[in-house]
């Protein structure tokens, strides 16, 4: 059989073209093929877990697979990362610093300048796009985190959406968490149910490592040597901390001990093992964390429990990931693998002080109290749960480093950082000193598989890397670092590392800043070559590299699109943003379309609104949701049960608010209605009605006043998605009438005082 002609794509027709067909000559348009043996790329990225988590990086906390992945590759103990979500996942993926991406902070707080407004621009290419252009196969999976929040819809842009920039298929969620036993799934361009429900006993963990499998499995049926990147992110340990009861048992007892001592164990384990450098001290306790025998026992039982779920969490998760490992290594890849594993950003102190069974309370204000965490802890971990610790253990989770997520000491952005590749490692099991940021990756995975940055993507001219590579430290423990600075800002917190000297100054989060704060600020001083801790400031000392260091830290704003310096935390959130909406005051709804999200959904908190739904009701009755928004740890209900009409207000899991019609809804057309007249601050009366005439009505003393979604279950009409507002159905409860549409009208078409909703209950701390 004669071998087909085939050309580069997009490079002229190299055939011959005649009259007739056999005076011609054929041939194909191929596009690039990768080098023969080039490696498999899979980048495992965790969310939330601090330096210390990991068994291989101290912990008592089971990870074998990872465990496994070090014994055999590289740890590397100075990586960072920039504190929070988002940007690191934008400095990872392109290269660029995360400013530079327009993602100076999470999608869902941009604003509109060139350093925050979340729009990754075209000339800076994603690592996936780089590799698929390179003749890679590419696959998302998991937690996306890098789409606007406003266009998470599922009828707005697909722009940011994975499948837009180089991934070939992308399943997971788009938001910066999601339920694990009910999450919002997305499957490349569209969302869908999970395959089971959490009742059947599902798990997003068990999901997402099947579908890793499935993808390589699909690849190698067609393409048996065809190289793949794999990005595969969890959402774990990002709060909700949710796992099988199973796995919780096996912790029961083990952290009884408390945060203090098994601090110090940790401690202990990583000088012994050479994790943290000889001589490095354990940071003291800050004076906000309690001391552990300072605690009554419930507040120990409580808090004891909260880590064995978060424990049992992430050895789960380790399991899962192990099992894409052994598929792999039983593919006689793994090998020819090249593995990094890492967190986007230190342990999460964001269960306040008590932990909290409903995360959803945080952002709306609501501290949870021992006596009510205490109500519920059996069902810690489960799916009446949507849990978070205690700080205590996010401040032990970062041993042996100051500070937690979001803050720019060490155990903000100081993260675990493993790297695998026995075919391209020799010096397995080794600990690698050389200082690496989040933002080095790129540049360091184009190095390790020989391909070089490109000048142009995708008809885009490129700009250049702003990355440094470490690949010669993967072959050479002795290496020097090239790196020679690196620049970091979080929320108004700023810091810089400029060969081995940090200076660091702290942002009150949510407190304000102006230019006369800027000039009272105290900025600290640490010599982290030889304080990794960060146990000794110097700035007294050392007058003249600190003005050295802070001035630098001003170049590097000026050139990576760091101003302005912005504080806030959830008030950003409140900032209007483009939409294809625009200001209205009327919002129009059809039966089973896709769930609308907070930045795309009609926003009734604090504000009297109307809700109508047209309904058919057939001669036999029907049943289900009209329209509803959020779970059953915050939202609302609209909805039609053994042929009454009933609306429902779920206050953050706390108390549900229920009017229910006083007849019956008969047959026929109707327009089924609620009214929600708004008396005072977050409160107010409502009023069912029947065609226009009231049958019910009831006072709502409390509602949500800020954030509704815990975890991307938007509103949904004709049905609930993911887990019920209520316990009085079950979703998805569709409804068995006919609707021909539901609308909502709010008081007006502007904004409610969003100062007054999301004054923030963010600690300082």
């Amino acid at each position: 059989m004669a071998e087909l002609k085939t050309y580069p794509e997009g490079t002229p027709f190299t055939g011959r073209i005649g009259r007739t067909a056999g005076e011609s000559e054929a041939a194909w348009p191929v596009p690039k093929a990768a080098r023969p043996g080039a490696p498999n790329v899979v980048v495992i990225l965790l969310d939330d877990v601090g330096f210390a988590q990991l068994g291989c990086f101290g912990s008592d906390i089971r990870t074998p697979g990872f465990d496994r992945l070090a014994a055999g590759g590289l740890r590397y103990r100075d990586f960072h990362t920039t504190a929070i979500c988002s940007p690191t996942r934008a400095c990872l993926l392109t290269g660029r610093n995360h400013h530079s991406n327009g993602v100076g902070i999470i999608q869902e707080m941009a604003t509109g300048f060139p350093g925050y407004n979340g729009a990754v621009p075209r000339e800076n290419g994603f690592l996936s796009e780089m590799l698929l252009a390179e003749g890679y196969a590419t696959f998302a999976i998991g937690k996306w985190h890098l789409t606007l929040a406003g266009e998470y819809a599922s009828g707005a842009s697909k722009a940011r959406w994975p499948l837009a920039r180089g991934f070939e298929r992308f399943y997971g969620f788009l938001g910066g968490k999601t339920n694990h036993w009910a999450p919002t799934l997305v499957h490349d361009n569209h969302y869908i149910d999970p395959p089971r429900g959490w009742e059947d006993g599902y798990h997003l963990n068990a999901d997402l490592a099947d579908r890793a499998i499935e993808y390589v499995n699909d690849l190698r049926t067609v393409a048996p040597d065809k190289p793949f990147f794999l990005y595969y992110c969890l959402g774990a340990g990002h709060a909700p901390h949710h796992v099988e009861p199973e796995w919780i048992e096996r912790y029961r007892g083990r952290f009884d001990i408390g945060w203090d001592r098994w601090r110090e164990q940790v401690y202990a384990r990583q000088l012994a093992g050479g994790i943290i450098p000889a001589g490095t001290r354990l940071s003291p306790r800050p004076e906000w964390v309690p001391a552990w025998d300072s605690l009554d026992a419930d507040a120990r039982r409580l808090y004891a429990r909260q880590h064995e779920v978060y424990a049992a969490f992430l050895e789960q998760t380790d399991h899962h990931i192990g099992r894409v490992i052994d598929h792999l290594e039983r593919l006689g890849e793994l090998d020819n693998t090249l593995v990094m594993l890492a967190s986007d950003n230190g342990a999460s102190s964001e269960g306040g002080v008590h932990g909290s069974f409903n995360e959803c309370q945080f952002p709306n204000r609501i501290e949870a109290s021992v006596a009510e965490n205490l109500r519920h802890l059996d069902d810690w971990g489960s799916a009446k749960s949507y849990p978070n610790y205690a700080w205590g253990w996010a401040w032990a989770g970062n041993t042996p480093l100051r500070r937690w997520k979001r803050y720019l000491h060490q155990g903000g952005m100081s993260d675990p950082l493993i790297v695998h590749w026995p075919k391209g490692i020799a010096d397995r099991g080794a600990v690698r000193g050389q200082y690496v940021h989040v933002v080095d990756v790129a540049p360091t995975i184009l190095e390790a598989i020989g391909i070089a940055p490109p000048a142009t993507l995708n008809g885009v001219a490129q700009r250049p890397l702003e990355g440094t590579s470490f690949a010669a430290s993967l072959f050479d423990g002795a290496a020097s670092t090239t790196k020679r600075v690196q620049y970091y800002e979080m929320i108004g917190s700023r810091a810089l590392w400029a060969d081995g000297w940090k200076a660091v100054v702290e942002q009150p989060q949510g407190g304000p800043l102006t230019e006369e704060v800027l000039a009272q600020q105290r900025w600290e001083l640490y010599h982290v070559a030889e304080d990794f801790s960060e146990c000794t400031d110097l700035a007294a000392a050392h007058p003249g590299k600190l003005r050295e260091l802070i001035e630098r830290w001003w170049v590097e704003a000026g050139k990576y699109n760091v101003l302005p310096l912005d504080s806030r935390m959830q008030l950003r959130m409140g900032e209007r943003k483009p939409s294809a909406l625009g200001p209205r005051s009327r919002y129009v709804y059809h039966p089973n379309a896709a769930p609308q999200f907070e930045y795309t959904a009609v926003n009734v908190k604090n504000r009297s609104h109307r809700i109508v739904a047209e309904v058919e009701i057939p001669a036999a009755g029907a049943e289900g949701v009209l329209l509803c928004h959020g779970s059953w740890f915050a939202g609302y209900s609209l909805y039609v049960k053994d042929g009454r009409l009933h609306y429902v207000h779920n206050h953050l899991g706390l108390a549900e608010y229920r009017i229910t019609s006083t007849e019956a809804i008969p047959p026929g057309r109707h327009a089924l209605a609620f009214h929600f007249r708004r008396t005072g601050e977050h409160r107010g009366h409502g009023i069912l009605l029947l065609d226009g005439r009231p049958i019910g009505e009831g006072e709502i003393p409390h509602t949500v006043p800020a954030v509704i979604e815990t975890s991307g279950e938007g509103l949904c009409c004709g049905y609930d998605s993911g887990l019920p507002v209520t316990p009085d159905y079950r979703a998805p409860f569709r409804f068995t009438g006919r609707i021909a549409q539901v609308v909502v009208e709010v008081d007006d078409g502007s904004a409610p005082d969003f100062d007054a909703q999301m004054r923030s209950a963010w600690s300082d701390h």
